[in-house]
């Protein structure tokens, strides 16, 4: 009574269902296992009511290849999928016929013939799951199956014996808790497969994502990036490295990406690193500005880079800028932290750099250290113009400049060489980023 409701190659009619589908249909081992049936229900039908049902069940048998046709026929009509030109109809016959075959014998006897119609079901269910074809046209053409069947034992019956037939009342919750059970045992099947696919899914993406983050992407692998993450293989990238907490309810949900196309999220223990489609005229800068970092975050935005082969040079970069990023939080794009960026490269080279050029200032007081620290920097930030380094810090340009020399006391420096002036931003952007 119960149809095979689709060929073994659904295919596009029912959507894509990837590699990963076609690996779970043919590996029987990763099949979830049918449960165990549950008790049979005790019929209450009399004797010659069974008998009857026998006998028009024994007619059936040899009338299947027809039975067979209008049910096929049924489905095609009723269900576009099953018009689909990815459906093989020979093989569709072909499973339907050998379905209602099992399960009209199953009529006659119940006991010897359960396990093995259930089986049916079960690998019923798992198999469509697993190319995609929906539930609702699954059920539907099952049920399509057991109207054909019923309607045809009821006729039967009464052609044999007209009022004899009526008893046919008395069976006929034994052959709809038939179908019950089976419509149950197809829908269980269907979302354990379903399941383990999503499981399936889901880890395969996490693993392209991962593998061409850290580079160990092969050429090969490309065109399977490019299907299941909707990236194309020579598109524009740039990479976004978030620091978090790590997993769990303190971790902050990636933030939305703002100045890119696709976006794809791979979140680790402790960095959270998303790769970002950029359109043709898009610059990781608009990433940057439009990136919300969560409070008390950092994020890192790499240059742009050419190909899915380039996307672990872009998660090296934006890790980079990622430890460029000030401890205060923020997003800092590489481009615009390029000497904060060679400080963090090399820690030890930026201490000893940071050493040499503030060590006599960082011995100071804090409060006279903090003077001058903040005064080199604001002269910096303005371009070496004491006067717009006093408007920012609310003193005198004199005032300034007198901060100044005495850095320049202190330390055996002079700030009119260029030499000394470099070596001064780079030592003031180690103290920052490394001396928390």
């Amino acid at each position: 009574m119960h149809p095979v409701t689709g060929s073994r190659a659904v295919g596009p009619a029912v959507g894509p269902v990837g590699p990963a589908a076609g690996r779970l249909s043919a590996d029987r081992a990763r099949l979830p296992r049918m449960p165990a049936a549950r008790p049979p229900v005790r019929s209450r039908a009399d004797p010659e009511a069974i008998a009857l049902l026998h006998r028009a069940a024994r007619v059936l048998i040899d009338e299947l290849p027809r039975l067979t046709d209008e049910v096929v026929a049924l489905m095609r009509e009723r269900e576009p999928v099953y018009r689909a030109a990815a459906i093989d109809p020979h093989e569709l016959w072909r499973d339907v016929n050998d379905s209602l075959s099992n399960n009209v014998r199953s009529l006659l006897y119940p006991k010897e013939t359960r396990e093995t119609a259930r089986s049916v079901s079960w690998r019923i269910g798992a198999d469509r799951a697993a190319q995609g074809l929906p539930l609702d046209a699954l059920l539907h053409g099952f049920r399509i199956g057991c109207t054909v069947v019923w309607e045809e034992l009821v006729e039967t019956a009464s052609c044999e014996d007209p009022v004899g037939a009526r008893g046919l009342v008395h069976v006929a919750s034994d052959v709809f808790n038939f179908v019950d059970e089976h419509c149950t045992l197809v829908a269980e099947a269907y979302h354990e497969v379903g399941r383990q696919l999503a499981w399936h899914r889901e880890n395969r993406f996490r693993i392209i994502v991962e593998a061409l983050l850290d580079g160990t992407a092969r050429v090969s692998d490309f065109p399977e990036a490019q299907e299941v993450l909707g990236l194309p293989e020579q598109g524009r990238y740039a990479v976004v490295a978030l620091d978090h907490p790590g997993p769990g309810p303190g971790a902050p949900r990636p933030p939305e990406i703002r100045g890119g196309g696709r976006t794809v999220w791979h979140t680790g223990e402790s960095t959270a690193r998303a790769i970002v489609l950029l359109g043709d005229d898009a610059h990781p800068q608009e990433v940057a500005r439009g990136l919300t970092v969560p409070p008390g975050a950092r994020a890192g935005v790499s240059p742009a880079v050419t190909g899915l082969a380039s996307v672990h040079v872009a998660r090296l970069l934006a890790d980079t800028a990622l430890r460029a990023c000030l401890a205060t939080g923020g997003a800092a794009l590489l481009e615009e932290h390029y000497p904060e960026a060679l400080v963090v490269s090399s820690p030890d080279l930026a201490t000893a750099l940071a050493d040499r050029m503030l060590g006599p200032v960082l011995v100071l007081e804090p409060a006279d250290r903090d003077v001058l620290l903040t005064t080199l920097t604001a002269w910096l930030d303005a371009d070496g113009s004491a006067r717009e380094a006093g408007r920012a810090l609310f003193c005198h340009r004199n005032t300034v400049l007198n901060r100044l020399r005495r850095y320049e006391q202190l330390t055996g420096r002079r700030l009119h060489r260029p030499r000394d002036v470099v070596e001064l931003s780079l030592a003031l952007a180690a103290h920052g980023l490394l001396s928390h």
